[in-house]
């Protein structure tokens, strides 16, 4: 396992009882996480630093409570990237820190390549791995079915100084635009995809993992050009291992290549 361990602007201070106190540059929140199943706090005092606190209901779903003075967003730093922080409706900040370890992965990979990468990031979000991929010279199309999110992602860019960079930002549904990519012929060096559990597109078009992402694979190995760099998935469903993911592509990648590709 890798982990994150060149933030500035993000850490994780304490965990107990469902929760964590994190710092996001210089505010503090407390977000639940079912994982933290145990109850003893290591620093109690850092916890009255927070300045929100997110409190699920009983019903689904949740709140922000606000003890301290929050702005309604603000910027953290890693590296030379820059993204903006929002608290949202579901726990979220619009950015998952722990991925900081794929985008210095990226990153190194495409500058080793000394060639021009396209690469194609699909449930894009809010442009963590688009903001990545640009700064290390790469061509981006960013895909994701929410035209928020995708604006939001466009911020991002604007405040990392890379808004004259080649990105193409597309509001669709996944499945759909890939299969309009493969009508146009159009081929992209790298692959990214972060899939949620489950979700829809947008126009309502219906995404389950489970039953969705082996046919979206099979669609991009179409889409990939004959010397790939690398195809990377993202995954927080629940159940689904690493390996599971990794053999679905080397499959795939035998189909297509008849061998395995240097990196997935």
């Amino acid at each position: 396992m890798k982990v994150a361990s060149s933030w500035k602007d993000y850490e994780i201070l304490d965990m107990a009882n469902g929760e964590k106190l994190e710092r996001w540059g210089d505010f503090y929140l407390i977000r639940p996480d079912p994982q933290i199943i145990w109850n003893e706090k290591q620093f109690k005092n850092k916890w009255n630093l927070a300045n929100a606190r997110y409190v699920r209901s009983s019903s689904g779903g949740g709140h922000w409570e606000y003890k301290k003075r929050l702005p309604d967003s603000w910027t953290v730093k890693y590296k030379n990237l820059t993204f903006n922080i929002k608290p949202m409706g579901f726990k979220h900040t619009g950015l998952f820190p722990e991925q900081a370890v794929n985008w210095d992965w990226m990153i190194n990979a495409i500058q080793k390549e000394k060639r021009p990468i396209k690469v194609l990031n699909l449930f894009a979000y809010t442009g963590g791995a688009t903001v990545a991929c640009l700064s290390a010279g790469a061509s981006v199309c960013h895909v994701d079915s929410s035209k928020g999110m995708v604006s939001w992602a466009k911020e991002n860019v604007e405040s990392s100084g890379l808004k004259d960079r080649p990105v193409r930002y597309i509001v669709d549904d996944v499945i759909k635009f890939v299969s309009r990519e493969i009508r146009r012929g159009n081929k992209y060096d790298a692959i990214i995809m972060d899939p949620p559990s489950y979700g829809r597109g947008s126009n309502g078009e219906v995404w389950k993992f489970e039953e969705n992402l082996p046919e979206l694979i099979s669609l991009c190995m179409q889409v990939l050009s004959d010397n790939p760099l690398f195809f990377l998935i993202n995954s927080y469903t629940t159940g689904i291992s690493s390996t599971v993911l990794e053999n679905i592509l080397k499959i795939n990648m035998k189909n297509r290549f008849g061998k395995q590709s240097r990196q997935f």
